[in-house]
């Protein structure tokens, strides 16, 4: 009979972005693998912030050790609070804590500081996480950032499991075209500004096609207007895949410099389109993978540095292209079938007839 498995998601409601696209692909990639599998998802609202704790309680409430008399063999939550969930066979695969009460606190990207009130419900976050990933049978991460966090702030030891994009089969090199290309969503942690400001050191006729929605938009377009790019930079919203698709493939380079990055779908994709990346040295889980000179160019995080880099990759096709190719050879060892066999290991040992 197949193994039965749950994935925890925490979701917001009408937000789409990586962390979705990671829950779903791993949905299909347990299925592929023979698993039966659903996908619980219970809607994540973070303010205030007394309503954190209130949403641990929610997923403490739910016992998915079995549904209709038949048990759930393994439960993988993905990220606060989803491990908090009870069951017998719990294995957490991590993309991120809820990082206001951690990394970010006191940062220009989050709502924590170090008030007292904020410090209350941090030290109680905090206190849950050690706790309910302490009832884990293992731990996993995306990401050696996102492991180095947990040692950093809770002490638990975990394991980082790379995956591919889930564009990965479909994407594809084509020519080292007249832009520079920018994807994700447009919050002020993903530094997409940077990105722009640094155009202003690039000389024509090279642009920035920026794909992806956010809060920080307005934002965004009065800072293009007060550079005076509107002919060079272009917010293009929200695309389809196909169109993303033809973006990767026609940009000379990708430029994905955010703030202390999880892991970032960005940089694989770029690479899987054969195109060099353009980070910053604090850009977290970006830097698993760019190598500065061998499959991209790394700077410190000032838009004359990123510029700079930029107006390189501008200048020399031939260098954006040999950087490129340097990007593809050095994933292609990431795949999903180890995800899935380190996630699943548990239930070959709990099905084994014990020894007599």
């Amino acid at each position: 009979m197949a193994p039965t498995v749950l994935v925890c998601e925490a979701q917001v409601p009408f937000v789409r972005g990586g962390a979705e696209a990671l829950v779903r692909e791993l949905v299909t990639q347990l299925e592929r693998h023979g698993c039966l599998v659903e996908r619980v998802s219970v809607p994540f609202k973070w303010y205030p912030k007394q309503e954190l704790m209130a949403h641990a309680a929610a997923w403490r409430l739910l016992d998915l050790s079995e549904s209709c008399g038949r048990p759930i063999d393994l439960v993988i939550p993905t990220k606060f609070p989803t491990y908090c969930v009870r069951h017998p066979h719990k294995v957490t695969w991590l993309m991120h804590q809820y990082r206001a009460a951690y990394d970010l606190c006191g940062t220009e990207y989050a709502d924590f500081d170090h008030r007292e009130e904020d410090t209350a419900v941090r030290e109680r976050i905090r206190a849950l996480d050690r706790e309910m990933l302490g009832e884990c049978a293992a731990v996993y991460t995306i990401s050696r950032t996102t492991s180095d966090r947990l040692t950093r702030f809770n002490g638990v030891p975990s394991t980082p499991l790379y995956h591919p994009s889930p564009l990965a089969p479909k994407l594809r090199s084509g020519p080292y075209g007249d832009y520079f290309l920018s994807v994700g969503r447009l919050e002020t942690v993903k530094r997409v500004d940077l990105a722009i400001e640094a155009m202003a050191h690039v000389p024509p006729p090279m642009r920035l096609l920026i794909a992806g929605e956010g809060t920080f938009r307005h934002g965004l377009e009065t800072r293009i207007e007060q550079l005076g790019l509107q002919d060079r930079v272009a917010l293009l919203g929200a695309v389809d895949e196909r169109t993303l698709i033809d973006l990767y493939a026609g940009a000379r380079g990708v430029v994905f410099a955010p703030f202390d990055e999880d892991y970032g779908y960005v940089t694989l994709e770029a690479f899987e389109a054969r195109k060099p990346v353009v980070t910053a040295t604090d850009s977290g889980g970006v830097l698993e993978f760019v190598d500065h000179g061998v499959n991209g160019l790394v700077c410190p995080p000032e838009a004359a540095s990123v510029g700079a880099c930029l107006a390189e990759l501008a200048q020399h096709p031939g260098r954006a292209a040999a950087l490129g190719e340097a990007g593809y050879d050095s994933t292609r060892a990431i795949s999903w079938d180890g995800v899935v066999a380190a996630l699943t290991a548990g239930l070959a040992r709990r099905e084994e007839p014990p020894v007599a």
